[in-house]
């Protein structure tokens, strides 16, 4: 199990040196190459023609619609965005090259894109884009069968393969791999299960071993869960919710339902499973202004907003900011931090993160953030997260954070300290020099057992705070500074790579929380 943390820890941190955005794009685009190559040996339904006419028809409609509606709206352009969209109708929609049906992928890239802005709730867009698209399509075909419908033909056999190995990657960066098995299971299940009484109502027996591989490997469930269904914006914040609508969706994409002439499909599924997402949790823009920026250590910046609209979030969570700039760089326009303050501290929101000073080049984002000045607006595009400590305040706790990974575990020890709860906890605080210790006055000031692990001695420690000299963080040394560590559930706040290290020592915990992150 250790290996296995270690790998997928260091896949994450690789993965999350690129957006997630353009990774979900460079994805798709990987998989359309891989698509028209094998259209070349007649391994997918299209001919190479129609998937290159069909894919620059869905670009350009997508591209061009959002660079009005944003342009109207006095928005960000965000051209992976638009790509994104195109590219996941060429697998959902039937490539042709007949003008009527083109004319049909016209009409299906023109309204997913609208749909981003019409069928929005302050700022955020409710459906998948390209389920509206498709569904709308489907619905038009009704009336004009020429103009083509939804076909889903990226559920091949041959394309199985490149879609899981791509599909992990998207998966792993937007840590949704359990959300999307959880709709696997479902929808392979409940597919298996109706083909198979449709086989014994016409008196023929099968073995259900038989339906679940085809099942699996030709159906477009795997497309639709690591593509569509991950999508963090139409997701809710927390983990059962999103298991929730994973169900939901996993359940309606394997029996279709007959509704008149067409039937409850993959897109329909999804765009149910939307609703029940939205209905979990409104999706909202909040807007922010930059009130004040501060430099807790040498190499830390924090920035206090003040915010303008509702705003709900647990201890523990991260925000998603986007600061918008021209030619950002491959990483995009936003990026996520822990949230530093308690919601007692509302209005007034705190993130803190390092400077990058010593880090060259600076990303694009870096260097639009440095410009944000007390006064300027800016906006939050979601909060998310599951770092949570348990409910029940007579759990004991072993906090272990490195560097600025201490953030979340400052809001929740504010937060215990406002609501007056009374909670064991231990904090194990990794950092280079004494300089470097964060939030030491918000700290010292839950009362929480501090062990501190620097370079030099920090001065004027806390009766409570332990300076662990000549000990290591490794296992070894996590193991002798919190000997009760099996008592305790763990969270851990840092590099993937700590987290690895660490692994050894912290399957010892009742529990194991991990908050990864890999800089912005």
């Amino acid at each position: 199990m250790g290996t296995l943390t270690a790998i997928w820890n260091r896949a994450f941190a690789v993965l999350g040196r690129v957006s997630m955005y353009r990774l979900v794009y460079l994805a798709l685009a990987t998989l359309a190459v891989v698509a028209l190559l094998l259209s070349f040996f007649g391994l997918v339904g299209p001919d190479p023609l129609q998937l290159i006419v069909t894919l620059a028809v869905l670009s350009a409609v997508c591209v061009g619609v959002d660079a009005a509606a944003q342009r109207v709206l006095n928005l960000p352009w965000r051209l992976e965005s638009s790509l994104i969209t195109a590219h996941i109708l060429l697998f959902v929609l039937r490539p042709t090259l007949e003008l009527v049906g083109l004319l049909g992928i016209v009409i299906a890239a023109a309204v997913a894109s609208l749909s981003k802005y019409l069928l929005a709730w302050r700022g955020r867009h409710i459906f998948n884009p390209a389920a509206v698209g498709a569904t709308v399509l489907t619905l038009l075909s009704l009336a004009w069968p020429d103009l083509g419908a939804s076909s889903w033909w990226v559920g091949t056999p041959a394309l199985a393969a490149p879609v899981i190995l791509l599909g992990l990657a998207v998966l792993v960066r937007t840590e949704k791999l359990r959300v999307v098995a959880v709709f696997l299971v479902f929808a392979v299940a409940v597919a298996v299960f109706r083909t198979a009484a449709q086989y014994q109502a016409a008196g023929v027996e099968i073995d259900v071993l038989d339906l679940l591989w085809p099942i699996l490997w030709s159906s477009p469930f795997l497309f639709l869960g690591a593509f569509m269904l991950s999508e963090p914006l139409t997701l809710p914040p927390r983990r059962w919710q999103q298991l929730t609508v994973a169900t939901v969706v996993g359940v309606l994409a394997g029996w279709p339902i007959p509704i008149g002439d067409i039937t409850l499909g993959q897109e329909r599924a999804l765009l149910i499973g939307n609703l029940v997402a939205f209905a979990f949790a409104v999706r909202t823009a909040v807007r922010l202004t930059l009130v004040a920026r501060a430099e807790p250590t040498p190499s830390v910046q924090e920035l206090t907003f003040r915010v303008h609209d509702r705003l709900a979030f647990l201890p523990g969570q991260y925000l998603e900011l986007e600061v918008p700039h021209r030619h950002p760089d491959a990483r995009g326009t936003r990026r996520e931090f822990s949230i530093a303050s308690a919601p007692e501290d509302l209005p007034l929101l705190k993130v803190a993160f390092k400077d990058g000073k010593t880090t060259k080049p600076l990303s694009s984002y870096k260097k639009a953030l440095a410009e944000v000045q007390p006064g300027d607006a800016l906006a939050i595009t979601g909060v998310w997260g599951d770092f949570l400590l348990p409910k029940r305040d007579a759990a004991p706790i072993l906090m272990v954070a490195a560097g600025i990974g201490v953030t979340p575990f400052v809001s929740q020890l504010r937060h215990a300290r406002a609501a007056a709860l009374d909670r064991d906890i231990v904090l194990v605080y990794v950092a280079s020099e004494s300089s470097e210790l964060a939030y030491r006055d918000e700290i010292a000031a839950s009362g929480a057992r501090v062990i501190l692990f620097t370079r030099d001695r920090p001065a004027d420690l806390p009766d409570h705070w332990v300076w662990a000299q000549g000990v290591r963080l490794d296992a070894d040394g996590l193991l002798r500074v919190v000997p009760d560590i099996g008592s305790r559930h763990a969270y851990i706040s840092g590099p993937a790579a700590l987290i690895a290290d660490l692994a050894p020592a912290l399957e010892r915990a009742r529990s194991i929380t991990t908050d990864a992150f890999s800089g912005y």
